[in-house]
């Protein structure tokens, strides 16, 4: 605490020291056809009520350049004739970096002059035009304005309608209902296994994400009935895109987070001949500031970049990557009994270590098609070492044994083409082909508390280690899809696709048809309706777990099973109130089907899994489960002007299943209900009012979860290791989640420089939700273990 409010005197005698001087910034960019994404020469931007009138012309290239805007909040009218004219709400300008614009316009099918659609390019609509339903953009600065988020993409997600997320202390998201496992994150298209520190295979989420949210680009998150472009996921979509560098000049940010650490990045010009440029950050995570759940200390750090090498007669060459490296020791004598992750009887060491790099070529044949091939290459690998600590009658340390070792590596190699034309103003259609490559090293041995594990020597140490996991594999993943669309008119469009996977070990295919209508009934309302079959392969610690078919003797029993799949049905409505006001409500069914379940009736359903670091041992599945979800959403948006902004979304959903006993039961991701209420403003100062005073509230409420209570009697028996009462599975429930966030910050500007400040008051209520009830072999009870009260995360950023 004290380092902490050293910082914060530091950081404010910084900030109180700068003067106020009136500032202007170079907003510049490209200008591009939605569809088919080529130059639209002559298109004009605008600086909205500017006098004298500030704008420019898009060149050959499709690029322009405005110069001495003022810095602030800004809105710009694009317009170009026989196109859909959109305008650019509440786009940032500050004094230390140049704005970089990429907009997009929609042709018209009905061939007018100029068709006008205000506010059109907020955040009612996706980046991929092909997504009709359940997507929306976010941006670099909505996952720092809102409060709570500690700059992480996937907390800024749980603010979105049909999100939800109950754990502090990681940042798995459930998307109406479903597991986290069944999220696909994509970085510039390319397939990734996580994007977080920490984390462990099979898992999407982690307690620190690696990826740098200031080397985003706007980018899409979507939640159900995915294009055809999307496959092996069946619950929601992160389509991240890294952006390029500037490629005029050299800028600098430096920034400073209790939670995510100390971080430097760099961009500027490789070549101006030929546009061509870099952007690249490190980051040194400093969590011992933060509070993390654990009194233990977390490292971490990450590195992330990206080359755009500029036209040349073969095409434009892109090569991106993200690296990171973490770990953490548990030590038991220094761990408390509700430590979120560790045991005090245990001493645990963790390494993790994550990669992707990758080179994407963008070669077009036409104005209208072009062809983008890209390889890449990821690793995941996690470690995990642990030492049962062996205590006298008066709890006295006497040894150690080695209880688990866990070492399981990831590669994977993959290869994408997509081809995209536009054949008119009506027509358009993209196609692809996706192959990975996954080479696996897993080894998983254990013999912690283990009934089946004698001790014949009688000296408490378990006689052999039982082997759950040995793995050295390589298979592919081959996806392909085809997808249209089809535009009736200006205001009725339809998609229709085909995506197809085959999964080489699982040797299964799947064919998944994708549709979907969007129709703009009035120039204020739009209905939208889709469906999609999702397949999604089944996670590795599953298909590969060893079962003990003999004492001492394991063997692999999942490795015949294949997809898991979903139907998804959305109906939408997306009305807008008034010029700045939106309310969205959509509609959705998900039949989920070839679930793994245990072959002997039980209540265990994979649905259950992956809100957590590791997976339950279960062998002999087969794919004969059952689930479903359904709820209704609702968001009412007021996009930022006036200097604020306010977002309200709920959702009110039902998640079942069914196991191998042929029982419904509640999943334990259905909280039932999810409430936000988000809201920010801003005060302006300073000459020309070029600075401002910020402030952020969130408040958040859901359901609590479901959960199967511990037979303690049957657990002591079990060496200490739960049992569960399976017959009353996910029949009780945690208590209600409740947190209130608020964030107060300044946003200054000076010549060439720009500071932003904020602290960000977590949990400001202290409310202790309940994050588990566990056993504890040290008490021999089972003890509640809360969540993270209130803690003061602090950000300090300084762009030049």
């Amino acid at each position: 605490m004290k380092r902490s409010k050293a910082i914060l005197i530091t950081i404010l005698g910084i900030l109180t020291s700068i003067v106020s001087f009136a500032q202007n910034q170079t907003v510049k960019g490209i200008i591009l056809d939605a569809q088919a994404e080529y130059a639209l020469i002559g298109a004009t931007i605008q600086l909205v009520g500017s006098d004298p009138i500030q704008g420019a012309v898009a060149d050959v290239n499709g690029e322009f350049r405005i110069e001495n805007v003022p810095v602030g909040r800004q809105t710009f009218a694009v317009t170009y004739i026989g196109y859909k004219s959109i305008t650019l709400p509440n786009v940032l300008v500050t004094s230390g970096k140049e704005v970089i614009l990429r907009v997009l316009l929609e042709e018209s099918v009905e061939k007018l002059e100029e068709v006008v659609v205000t506010a059109s390019a907020d955040k009612d609509l996706p980046i991929n035009d092909l997504a009709k339903v359940s997507a929306r953009t976010f941006s670099l600065e909505e996952v720092t304005r809102f409060s709570g988020g500690r700059n992480d993409v996937a907390k800024l997600a749980t603010s979105f309608a049909g999100v939800n997320a109950t754990n502090d202390a990681r940042n798995d998201i459930v998307v109406r209902g479903n597991s986290p496992i069944g999220l696909l994150w994509r970085i510039e298209g390319i397939p990734i296994a996580t994007t977080n520190h920490f984390a462990t295979q099979g898992t999407t989420g982690g307690p620190v994400n690696a990826l740098n949210t200031n080397l985003l680009r706007t980018s899409d998150f979507l939640t159900g009935a995915f294009p055809a472009e999307y496959g092996n996921a069946n619950a929601a979509v992160f389509d991240v895109f890294f952006r390029n560098g500037n490629t005029d000049k050299f800028e600098f940010t430096g920034q400073m987070s209790a939670f995510s650490g100390l971080e430097f990045m760099a961009e500027g010009p490789i070549s101006k001949k030929n546009n061509s440029s870099f952007v690249t950050s490190y980051r040194y995570g400093i969590a011992s500031l933060a509070a993390t759940g654990t009194s233990a200390i977390p490292y971490y750090q990450d590195l992330s970049f990206k080359a755009n090498l500029g036209d040349t007669k073969i095409g434009r060459f892109e090569l991106f990557g993200l690296g990171g490296k973490s770990s953490i020791d548990f030590l038991g004598d220094e761990i408390d009994e509700n430590d979120l992750f560790a045991d005090p009887s245990q001493d645990a060491f963790v390494e993790n270590e994550l990669g992707l790099i990758g080179l994407a070529h963008t070669l077009r044949l036409s104005q209208n098609t072009y062809l983008k091939t890209s390889f890449g290459a990821s690793t995941n690998y996690n470690q995990y070492e642990q030492d049962n600590r062996m205590l006298d009658a008066n709890d006295e340390l006497i040894g150690k044994y080695r209880a688990t070792n866990v070492r399981n590596r990831e590669n994977r190699y993959t290869a994408t083409t997509t081809l995209n034309t536009k054949f008119n103003a009506r027509w358009s259609m993209r196609a692809g082909i996706l192959n990975e490559i996954y080479d696996l090293k897993f080894f998983v041995e254990d013999r912690d508390d283990r009934v089946s594990i004698p001790d014949n020597n009688n000296d408490g140490v378990p006689d052999y280690f039982l082997t759950s996991t040995d793995v050295d594999e390589s298979y592919s993943l081959l996806q392909t899809y085809g997808q249209a669309e089809y535009k009736l008119t200006d205001n009725l469009s339809t998609t229709f696709g085909l995506h197809a996977q085959y999964h080489e070990f699982m040797d299964d295919f799947i064919l998944e048809p994708r549709a979907a209508i969007s129709w703009q009934q009035t120039p204020i309302q739009r209905w939208s309706i889709a469906y999609g079959l999702h397949g999604q392969a089944i996670p590795a610690p599953i298909l590969f777990y060893q079962e003990e078919v003999s004492p001492g003797t394991t063997e692999r029993t999942n490795d015949n099973l294949g997809f898991m799949k979903a139907h998804h049905f959305v109906l939408g409505m997306d009305r807008n109130l008034a010029p700045d006001w939106r309310l969205k409500t959509e509609v959705y069914y998900q039949k989920v089907f070839d679930v793994p379940v245990e072959q002997t009736p039980s209540s265990y359903s994979v649905l259950n899994e992956g809100n957590d670091f590791i997976f339950e041992e279960k062998g002999s599945l087969v794919n004969d489960g059952t689930g479903f979800n359904y709820g209704v959403e609702a968001t009412l948006e007021k996009f930022f002007s006036r200097n604020y902004y306010m977002l309200l979304t709920t959702s009110i959903f039902d998640s079942q299943y069914e196991g191998s006993d042929g029982i419904q039961r509640n999943t334990v991701f259905n909280n039932n209900y999810v409430l936000n209420v988000l809201f920010g403003k801003e005060w302006k100062f300073g000459a020309n009012k070029q600075n401002a005073w910020t402030f952020d509230t969130k408040l958040t409420t859901s359901g609590g979860r479901p959960y199967t209570p511990i037979d303690l009697t049957a657990t002591r028996d079990n060496l200490g290791r739960e049992v569960r009462m399976e017959d009353v599975a996910f029949s009780q429930r945690y208590d209600e989640y409740f947190r209130w966030d608020m964030k107060v910050g300044v946003r200054l500007n000076r010549p060439k420089v720009s500071h932003q400040f904020f602290v960000d008051f977590q949990n400001v209520t202290n409310r202790k939700n309940e994050f588990i009830r566990r056993y504890n072999p040290v008490t021999d009870r089972i003890n509640v273990v809360e969540q993270i009260g209130f803690f003061p995360d602090l950000m300090y950023r300084i762009q030049f």
